[in-house]
C-alpha cells in the first residue's frame, strides 16, 4: 500500500462540469486510490486564517475567458475526426507496404502501445490543465517555449500539402459525375501502352492500367519526360488550383466560429468514413486473389524488425495518424472543461486510429492482391507508392463494381474529403490557437482567414507537376523529422524536467486520481528511452528521401535540412533570448528560473487554481510507491 496515501470517494461525473472532480473505473493507466479533495474546497495556509495564492499567484486566470466545446461528443468526435484522417487510408497502408506488409504491424503496434498513447494523453492533459494552445501551455518549462513554434511550422508545413489532396480528391469527386469513370478507359493522348482499368490480364502486364496513367498525366500533368525538379517545378495546373482553393474555403467555414463550428462539422466528417471503408471492405473481400494481398499485409516478415528504419517508420506513422508532436492534440483540449475525463478519450481515440487504419489495411491489400491476381505478378510489384496508392488502387477496385461504380466513387472521394477537412481542420486550428492566444485582442475570424488565405498561396506549388516531389521533401523535412525530434523534446521537458512527480500531481487534480505505473513508466523511461535509441540508429543509417527512381540533388536536400533546422533551432534561440531577458531583469539564477515553470501554468480559472495551489502544497513531500514498494518520483 502507498505510504502517506489518503482515500476518499470521488464523486461520479462523466458529464461537462466544472464543480466536481470525476471518477474512473480501475484501468492501467491510473491508480484506483483517488486522493482526498472531493469537493474542491477553498485551501487556506496552514495557520488556517489566510488564503493560499497571491495575486501574482493568479495570474494564470487573467485573461477573456475560453471557449469551450459544446458538449463532450462533439470534442470526441472531433479528436476522432483529426486522428484519423487521409495518413489512415493512404500512408498507413503505403508504409506498411513499404516496410515489408505485415512486419510492419509488430513495431506499429508495439510503437502505439509504449509511445503513441502515452504522448496522446500526456498532450491531451497539458491542453486540458493549463486551457492554452501549444506554445503557452510551455509556461510549465519556459525555457523550451520553442518546442511550440517548431510545432507549428510543423503543422504549417504538413497542412500546406495536405489540402492539396484534399484538392485532387475534390477533382475527381468531379469527374465521379461522369457517365464513365475516366480513368477506366485509356486516352490516345497519353501515348504509352495502357490496358483498362476495369479488364485487367496477364497479357498486359507490361503496360500501364488507365487508373495509374490517369492519375500522373490527367491529374497531376506528368509525362513520362518529366521526372524530377532539377530544372523547376512548372506550371500550376488550374483546376487543381481551383479545388485547392475551394477545400481552403470549406476549412474557413469549418473554422470560422472555433469549436463551436468545427464540433458541429466532426459529427459528419468523423462517422461518414467508416460507412464506405465497410463497404470497400465487403467489396473488396469478394474480389479473386484478396486472401494473397490480405495474407502479405498480416504476414510477419521477422527479420525486419532488426531494421531501424523500420522503428523509425512506425514512430513517425503513429505520430502522423494520431497528431501527436503537432501542437493540434493540445489545442483541441484547451478547450475542455477542468475536469473533463480525458483519459478515456485517449483510450477511445487511440484505439478507433488503429482499427481505422488496419481496416484501410485490409481493405487496399484485398484491392491489390485482386490486382495481382489478374495481372499474374506479385503484391509487391503490382502498384506504385506514395498517394497514389488511394488515387490509383482505390479507383481501380470502383471500377470493377459491378453496378453504379459512379456512386461509390462519388461515396469514395466524398470520403477522402471528409478525412482531410478532419485532420486539416485540426492542423490549422493549432495554428490559429497559437496566433489568438499570443495576440487575444485580434478577432479570431480575421486571424482563420489570414492564416487561410496564406496557407492556399503556399499549397499553390503543390498544383504544379512537380508538386508531389516537393511533398515528398516537405513530408519528410518538416513533418516527420522535425515532429519526431519535438516530441523527443517534449517528453524529456515533462517529465524531466518539469518532473514526472509534479505532472503526476497535477493530473491527480485534475482527474481524481494519479496516473498510474504504465503512465508513468512510459512517460520517465520507456517513451524517452525508446525515442532516443530509434532516433540515434536512424540518423545513423539516415536515407534521403526518394520518388520512385529519382533521387534528389544535394541542393533540394539542403533545402530540406533548412526546414527542419529552423523548427528545430528555434528551441535554443528563444532559450538563449529567455536567458537574456533574465539576467536583464537581474534575476539571481537565471538558468534556474528558465527550467521553472511559470505563474501562467496551472488552471486558467482563479477559484481552481487557488486549490490546485493549496493541493500542491499539501502533496509536496507525499512520498510515492510502485507496486506498494518500490520509492516514485517526488515533487521536486
Amino acid at each position: 500500500m502507498s505510504a502517506n496515501r489518503e482515500e476518499t470517494n470521488c464523486h461520479q461525473n462523466p458529464s461537462f462540469v466544472q464543480d466536481e472532480v470525476p471518477s474512473y473505473q480501475s484501468t492501467a493507466g491510473l491508480d484506483e486510490k483517488p486522493s482526498k479533495n472531493p469537493q474542491w474546497s477553498t485551501p487556506t495556509a496552514e495557520n488556517g486564517t489566510e488564503p493560499v495564492g497571491s495575486s501574482a499567484d493568479l495570474e494564470g486566470g487573467d485573461g477573456p475567458k475560453r471557449e469551450q466545446w459544446s458538449n463532450q461528443t462533439e470534442f470526441l468526435l472531433s479528436c476522432i475526426a483529426m486522428s484519423v484522417g487521409l495518413g489512415n487510408i493512404w500512408r498507413f497502408p503505403f508504409t506498411a507496404y513499404e516496410n515489408g506488409g505485415g512486419a510492419f504491424l509488430i513495431p506499429y503496434l508495439i510503437v502505439l502501445f509504449l509511445i503513441g498513447k502515452p504522448l496522446y494523453f500526456l498532450e491531451l492533459a497539458m491542453g486540458q490543465f493549463s486551457s492554452f494552445g501549444s506554445v503557452k501551455v510551455w509556461a510549465a518549462v519556459p525555457a523550451v517555449r520553442g518546442v511550440g513554434y517548431g510545432q507549428m511550422l510543423g503543422s504549417a508545413s504538413t497542412v500546406s500539402y495536405y489540402c492539396n489532396l484534399m484538392g485532387i480528391c475534390l477533382l475527381y469527386l468531379f469527374y465521379s459525375f461522369r457517365k464513365t469513370l475516366p480513368w477506366t478507359v485509356c486516352d490516345e493522348s497519353w501515348e504509352q501502352e495502357c490496358f483498362s482499368a476495369s479488364s485487367i490480364n496477364a497479357s498486359t502486364l507490361d503496360g500501364s492500367s488507365s487508373a495509374e496513367l490517369f492519375y500522373s498525366q490527367e491529374i497531376l500533368q506528368i509525362y513520362p519526360e518529366d521526372v524530377g525538379i532539377d530544372n523547376g517545378v512548372g506550371t500550376p495546373e488550374w483546376r487543381l488550383t481551383l479545388c485547392l482553393f475551394l477545400s481552403w474555403i470549406m476549412i474557413v467555414f469549418t473554422l470560422i466560429r472555433g469549436v463551436q463550428s468545427s464540433g458541429k462539422v466532426a459529427y459528419f466528417t468523423a462517422l461518414f468514413p467508416y460507412v464506405v471503408l465497410f463497404t470497400l471492405l465487403i467489396r473488396g473481400v469478394t474480389l479473386p486473389g484478396a486472401g494473397k494481398g490480405i495474407l502479405f499485409f498480416i504476414t510477419p516478415k521477422f527479420e525486419k524488425l532488426l531494421d531501424p528504419s523500420v522503428w523509425f517508420a512506425a514512430v513517425s506513422q503513429s505520430f502522423f495518424s494520431l497528431s501527436v508532436g503537432f501542437g493540434s492534440i493540445i489545442m483541441y483540449s484547451s478547450y475542455n472543461p477542468f475536469h473533463h475525463n480525458v483519459y478515456r478519450d485517449s483510450l477511445i481515440i487511440s484505439f478507433m486510429d488503429t482499427f481505422t487504419s488496419i481496416l484501410a489495411g485490409l481493405s487496399i491489400f484485398a484491392i491489390i492482391g485482386n490486382l495481382a491476381h489478374e495481372s499474374g505478378g506479385q503484391v509487391e510489384d503490382v502498384v506504385k507508392g506514395g498517394a497514389g496508392l488511394a488515387f490509383i488502387s482505390y479507383p481501380e477496385a470502383i471500377a470493377k463494381f459491378d453496378a453504379v461504380p459512379q456512386l461509390f466513387a462519388v461515396i469514395f472521394f466524398l470520403m477522402l474529403f471528409t478525412l482531410g477537412l478532419g485532420s486539416a481542420t485540426a492542423l490549422i486550428g493549432s495554428i490559429i490557437t497559437i496566433v489568438h492566444d499570443q495576440f487575444p485582442q485580434w478577432s479570431r475570424r480575421n486571424i482563420t482567414i489570414v492564416v487561410c488565405i496564406l496557407g492556399f498561396l503556399a499549397g499553390i506549388v503543390y498544383t504544379t507537376p512537380g508538386g508531389q516531389y516537393v511533398q515528398a521533401i516537405v513530408d519528410h523535412f518538416g513533418a516527420s523529422f522535425l515532429i519526431y525530434i519535438l516530441a523527443t523534446v517534449e517528453i524529456f521537458a515533462i517529465a524531466w524536467i518539469y518532473g514526472i512527480g509534479n505532472f503526476c500531481t497535477d493530473m491527480e487534480f485534475m482527474m481524481g486520481r494519479y496516473p498510474g505505473i504504465y503512465l508513468r513508466t512510459c512517460w520517465y523511461l520507456l517513451t524517452p528511452g525508446l525515442l532516443s535509441v530509434i532516433l540515434i540508429y536512424s540518423l545513423i543509417k539516415f536515407n534521403n528521401p526518394s520518388v520512385g527512381k529519382y533521387e534528389f540533388q544535394s541542393g533540394i536536400l539542403a533545402v530540406g535540412w533548412l526546414l527542419s533546422s529552423v523548427g528545430i533551432v528555434v528551441v535554443p534561440v528563444l532559450m538563449g533570448v529567455l536567458y537574456y531577458r533574465k539576467m536583464k531583469e537581474g534575476v539571481s539564477n537565471p538558468v534556474m528560473s528558465m527550467f521553472k515553470y511559470t505563474d501562467k501554468w496551472g488552471p486558467k480559472d482563479p477559484v481552481v487554481r487557488k486549490e490546485w495551489l493549496a493541493f500542491r502544497e499539501k502533496n509536496a513531500h507525499r512520498e510515492r510507491y510502485w507496486f506498494g514498494f518500490i520509492p516514485a518520483f517526488p515533487m521536486e
